[in-house]
């Protein structure tokens, strides 16, 4: 599959890898392939956030994105939700923290782990790259670009998904945008 990944998109593979290094993570994930998205401002995808709007507010989305690691994958919309029938899911998260140490419910992978040069994929991940390919065949392209990867990142719930919602972005904008860019009619 990866010998069908534009230069672009592989520059996301390896952007996400070493956000995984520079955030601690032993594992790459989605937030991760979302933050090389938005490292990448010359290319489809970053075209694509540009217009949305999202480089501008790239703190906020990073932000939010560690919040989701750090409450375990718990959305802000899945934490709303939990409040409303009376669960404090930062309140549990401090809970946690204190009986096993700050971070304790992000899933980074580390847990019994030597440090490594090549950071493993999560499921999550995978199955965005996985999507990335579907989509980009479904739209009649024979290559995998760094917008297949945004399309399959905001495509199905997930953390990338979530953050990206509560900052105004869904798939289906996703899509307008980058067909309105090439000249397309929107799926």
């Amino acid at each position: 599959m990866f010998e069908k990944f534009t230069a672009e998109a592989r520059a996301v593979v390896r952007g996400a890898a070493a956000q995984a290094d520079h955030m601690g993570s032993g594992t790459v994930g989605e937030p991760e392939l979302l933050v090389a998205l938005l490292d990448r401002t010359d290319a489809p995808a970053g075209g694509v956030l540009a217009a949305l709007g999202v480089h501008e507010r790239r703190e906020s989305v990073v932000e939010a994105l560690a919040a989701v690691r750090r409450r375990g994958g718990v959305s802000t919309a899945d934490a709303e939700a939990l409040a409303g029938l009376g669960i404090d899911i930062d309140a549990v998260v401090a809970r946690v923290e204190e009986a096993h140490g700050e971070g304790a419910l992000a899933d980074d992978g580390r847990a019994g782990r030597r440090k490594r040069t090549r950071r493993p994929f999560t499921a999550e991940a995978k199955s965005v790259l996985e999507r990335a390919l579907r989509i980009a065949v479904g739209r009649g392209e024979r290559y995998i670009g760094d917008e297949h990867l945004l399309m399959a990142l905001t495509a199905r719930p997930g953390p990338a998904a979530a953050v990206l919602a509560d900052h105004g972005v869904t798939y289906g904008d996703v899509v307008r945008v980058l067909d309105e860019a090439r000249g397309r009619r929107a799926s």
